[in-house]
């Protein structure tokens, strides 16, 4: 008989326990990079539900957290016109690992090593609900979008391509 898989207890799972917020477990067998397209095959869900959690950084290093849906892009050019900033570009994935502790494709931004400032595209708050990386490869969580707003106090932007 095959064991069931048990949701991993990571910082995001911690973050999101001590904060006291609902989320329900979503395992899936990862695949490199798969991304988003996977993820929402293998769970069954619109990708655009599916939010990525991309680190990023402006001209002068400065780290930030983006949330965008799955099945969308980040325009830099227009995120850096909203921040007020030269530009901002994807970070490498050891500088990402190094600010959030995670490894590239389980980066959550929940429970990240290093406070950051966190931009989330508007519309996701449109959705009923979001799956979210969960600090781990082939593990998001469901969550309401809005919790995901008192939690992390994101600015809010219209930055989708």
């Amino acid at each position: 008989m095959a064991k069931e898989s048990k949701a991993p207890v990571t910082a995001a799972v911690r973050a999101l326990r001590a904060a006291k917020v609902p989320f329900t477990d979503h395992l899936y067998a990862y695949e490199e990079k798969g991304g988003t397209a996977v993820s929402s095959r293998e769970l069954e869900v619109d990708e655009h539900a599916v939010v990525k959690t991309l680190i990023m950084e402006d001209e002068a290093k400065n780290p930030l957290i983006v949330l965008m849906h799955g099945d969308r892009q980040v325009s830099t050019k227009e995120l850096a016109r909203v921040l007020g900033v030269k530009g901002v570009s994807p970070c490498s994935p050891d500088t990402a690992q190094k600010h959030t502790g995670y490894l590239v494709g389980g980066t959550s931004p929940f429970g990240t090593r290093r406070q950051m400032p966190v931009c989330m595209e508007e519309t996701i708050l449109d959705l009923p609900c979001i799956y979210i990386n969960g600090g781990k490869r082939g593990y998001l969580v469901g969550i309401d979008p809005r919790d995901v707003v008192k939690l992390l106090n994101p600015t809010l932007v219209r930055v989708a391509i």
